[in-house]
């Protein structure tokens, strides 16, 4: 049994890897190559997952909790607020218009009520994943468009969650339904308010002590997103809810942009396999059901849907440009969607085409919607010309650019504290990176700039705006986590000079070789420091005095100033 679905995962993933390698020559999100695996999976074709449907599914709902996990997480009501209202009443516009004639379509193509509503929820969502993927590509998330697009995200995810919870509700029947609704809400604002307590008052204190071990960080924050998601499940909720609640009391920590960036790497796993999962459940009967409806939705929501949002964000008084560009970025299918049908028929509503019909549109959309994205920029000044007849546009918005230091100084303990007093004192504007959470709040008590992240995380690395600076200095240790520090740097840029740091000289060619302008090694600097002292100084009782004097005065200042404050 067990060497059985052994095979039958290694299949599976030699098939997804085989496939995903053809859409990343095509340019296409690696979604696409996840359904299409698991369609050749699946009955229409190999039928690999035949007979352990349960162990899959299994790893499908890991997936699905994983990701609404990072969806919680990433819930920052502040942004929205940061952004304007004006995100907040569009992306509720966009949801009501958008569903609206998406039911009128289904209805029109004589599917019943209850079809024709999840569907059209499900294709108002854009995908998350591909919209902050690309646009981080394109160095576009900051951007007023990017602002915008994210917010609205933010807001379709807070519907989702709405429409998530009552769903959980929705199957109550009979004389008590009133009396079971009260209960059903009362038990959810008392583990909502459980949970808000906690991640106000126990968290903080867990998490400055489990995020100074990496690996404790990680394993913690696994076992809070299952152990809030069995909890709410065990109260009479949704897993799914569960795994939402779990991220939204972790997303207001320090440590957010850490347990995110470590967490998606295991969530991608698993919804290689949700994807997978999705694709081999299609029967052949419902793709034939599902094709005229889904090239109509697809239709729809990549010309009528960028429309609608561009009419929006113009009443919103954005720039033409800006409306534009979001329009197009927001035109595809999200994977929430696919939960909120998933969901319709554990829970009995659903049992036609609707699953075929949805994973049809996503894949007409993301694959079309991915090359839009990327040639937005272009697809804009072809469309001008036509946009200035209409008039001038008399709208303008801020570029509101990410905060950029002329120097970075990752590691703060040991040289990192002395750099900082330099820099401070030359009145130079520079950030500091650090894994440790003490030195971290240090730094943001005395006002210093400091961001808690490991120098390993290529993703970390790449929300950081390291390309813009003039000078990065590196005091860590560990020649392998510099590495990749300096190769992400270069990857963007060759215009910030790059200062590393070794205490032994095995790496010293390969930190030069990825493209360090110079390696400290700082038992070479100490020997040219007493080197220079005996050459230079008097050996003289005084001599000594004073330099142990002028040694007391740096401890004082690193004591006061430093970490140890």
């Amino acid at each position: 049994m067990i060497d059985n679905i052994f095979l039958q995962i290694s299949a599976l993933l030699g098939i997804t890897v085989t496939i995903a390698f053809l859409m990343r020559l095509l340019r296409q999100p690696l979604i696409v190559a996840y359904i299409i695996a698991g369609l050749i999976a699946g009955p229409l074709f190999l039928n690999l997952v035949h007979g352990d449907e349960e162990f899959f599914a299994a790893f499908a709902k890991f997936g699905i909790v994983l990701l609404l996990f990072i969806v919680g997480l990433s819930l920052n009501f502040d942004y929205v607020k940061r952004v304007g209202k004006a995100v907040f009443v569009g992306g509720v516009l966009q949801f009501i218009l958008t569903a609206s004639i998406g039911f009128l379509i289904m209805k029109l193509l004589n599917f019943s009520t209850i079809s024709s509503l999840f569907i059209a929820a499900a294709i108002t969502f854009s995908s998350t994943i591909i919209v902050i993927k690309i646009l981080g590509d394109k160095k576009d998330l900051e951007s007023a468009y990017g602002r915008y697009v994210i917010g609205l995200l933010l807001v379709q995810d807070i519907i989702a969650v709405s429409l998530m919870i009552f769903l959980n509700t929705s199957n109550i029947h009979g004389e008590i339904w009133y009396r079971t609704l009260v209960m059903t809400f009362s038990k959810g604002f008392l583990l909502i308010g459980l949970v808000f307590l906690m991640a106000r008052y126990l968290l903080p204190v867990i998490m400055d002590r489990v995020a100074q071990s990496s690996e404790l960080l990680f394993i913690f924050t696994i076992a809070w997103c299952f152990g809030v998601a069995s909890i709410v499940y065990i109260s009479g909720f949704s897993i799914e809810i569960g795994a939402i609640i779990a991220g939204i009391s972790l997303g207001a920590s320090p440590y957010q942009p850490e347990i995110s960036s470590r967490i998606k790497p295991l969530r991608d796993f698993f919804i290689v396999l949700f994807f997978i999962v999705l694709g081999s459940e299609l029967q052949l009967g419902d793709l034939r059901a599902a094709i005229l409806p889904a090239i109509i939705l697809a239709v729809f929501v990549l010309i009528a849907d960028p429309l609608i949002l561009y009419f929006v964000m113009r009443k919103m008084k954005y720039t033409r440009r800006n409306a534009f560009l979001a329009g197009i970025t927001a035109a595809q299918v999200s994977e929430f969607g696919f939960i909120l049908v998933f969901k319709g028929e554990e829970l009995g509503f659903l049992n036609g085409p609707e699953l075929a019909i949805l994973t049809l549109v996503a894949l007409i959309t993301i694959m079309i919607s991915s090359y839009a994205i990327t040639y937005n920029e272009q697809a804009y000044r072809k469309i001008l010309p036509i946009l200035n007849k209409l008039g001038k546009d008399n709208e303008t918005q801020d570029e509101n650019k990410p905060e950029e230091y002329e120097v970075w100084i990752f590691g703060y303990h040991r040289i990192g504290w002395k750099v900082c007093e330099a820099l401070a004192e030359k009145k130079i504007k520079f950030a500091v990176v650090d894994f440790n959470p003490e030195a971290i709040s240090k730094l943001k008590h005395r006002g210093i700039p400091a961001y808690f992240g490991d120098a390993a995380d290529i993703e970390f690395l790449d929300s950081l705006p390291l390309d813009k600076a003039k000078l990065i200095i590196s005091t860590i240790p560990e020649a392998d986590d510099q590495k990749t520090l300096i190769k992400s740097v270069r990857n963007r840029s060759n215009k910030p000079y790059i200062i590393a740091n070794l205490y032994h000289n095995t790496y010293l060619d390969d930190l030069y070789e990825v493209g360090a302008n110079y390696v400290m090694m700082p038992h070479l600097l100490g020997g040219e420091w007493i080197s220079d002292i005996l050459k230079n100084k008097p050996w003289t009782k005084l001599t000594f005095k004073k330099l142990k004097k002028e040694q007391k005065d740096e401890m004082k200042l690193r004591f006061t100033n430093g970490l140890y404050k």
